[in-house]
C-alpha cells in the first residue's frame, strides 16, 4: 500500500489514478495510522513553499513523516512542491523545509528568451553519479519527457544526490535522491507513459 499524503495542497486524485493504472494499491490519507501502516509514501504538493510547509505543520503529520522517513526508512517520493519541501529552505519563502535532502530551492535566473515559470513538456536525462541509473528511471525510455510547472528548482549541495537533469536556460536538477527519499520536480501524474513508468518503478523497484 502506498500512502498519498493529503495536506490540502496536492493533485491527489490524478496520482492515485495513475498508480491504479500501473497496478499499485494506493490510499489518499491524512491520518498518522494510515501512514505508519503504508509500505511507501508519496508527498504531493502544488503552490507556494511557505503555504505547503504551513499546511504540513497544521496537518499534525510532521512528526509521523519524520519518523517514517528517517527512522523507519520507508521509501518516500515527493512531487513538485512536495519535492521542494524535502530540502532545507526555499528562496520563495521564509519557513524551513523538512531537511531530508541537502539542497535549497532557488528561482530560475532571469535570461533573455526564457519564460518563468518553466511550463510544459521537457526531456529529462537520468543522472548516473554512481555509474547506474536511479531505480526511478530504470528501464525507462532513453529520453523520457515529463510535464513541468514551476518557477523554482532544486540546488543540491551534493551532486551525488542529483537523480536526473533537465535543461531550461541551463541544466538544473529535475529529480533528487538520498537513501530512501526521492523527489521529482515534474508531475508524473500528468506525464502519460513516462510518468506511469516512473510511478511503476517507485511502486515495484524501490
Amino acid at each position: 500500500m502506498i500512502a498519498i499524503v493529503d495536506i490540502g495542497v496536492g493533485n491527489l486524485g490524478a496520482i492515485k489514478n495513475m498508480l491504479r493504472k500501473v497496478g499499485a494499491e494506493a490510499q489518499i490519507t491524512d491520518t498518522p495510522d494510515d501512514i505508519r501502516a503504508a509500505d511507501k509514501i508519496i508527498l504531493p504538493g502544488v503552490g507556494a513553499f511557505d503555504q505547503g510547509m504551513r499546511a504540513l505543520a497544521d496537518s499534525g503529520l510532521m512528526d509521523t513523516l519524520n519518523e517514517q522517513a528517517l527512522d523507519a526508512k520507508k521509501p518516500v517520493l515527493g512531487i513538485c512542491l512536495g519535492a521542494q519541501m524535502l530540502g532545507r529552505k526555499s528562496e520563495e519563502g521564509e519557513l524551513p523545509g523538512l531537511g531530508w535532502i541537502d539542497m535549497d530551492v532557488v528561482r530560475f535566473p532571469r535570461k533573455a528568451g526564457i519564460k518563468v515559470p518553466h511550463m510544459g513538456w521537457n526531456t529529462v536525462a537520468p543522472a548516473q553519479p554512481n555509474g547506474a541509473v536511479h531505480p526511478l528511471f530504470a528501464g525507462n525510455d532513453p529520453d523520457p519527457r515529463f510535464y513541468f510547472v514551476h518557477s523554482y528548482h532544486f540546488a543540491c549541495n551534493d551532486e551525488a544526490e542529483v537523480a536526473a537533469i533537465c535543461d531550461y536556460g541551463g541544466p538544473f536538477a529535475a529529480a533528487v535522491a538520498r537513501d530512501n527519499v526521492w523527489g521529482v520536480q515534474f508531475h508524473p501524474e500528468k506525464s502519460h507513459r513516462f510518468g506511469a513508468d516512473l510511478l511503476r518503478n517507485f511502486a515495484e523497484n524501490t
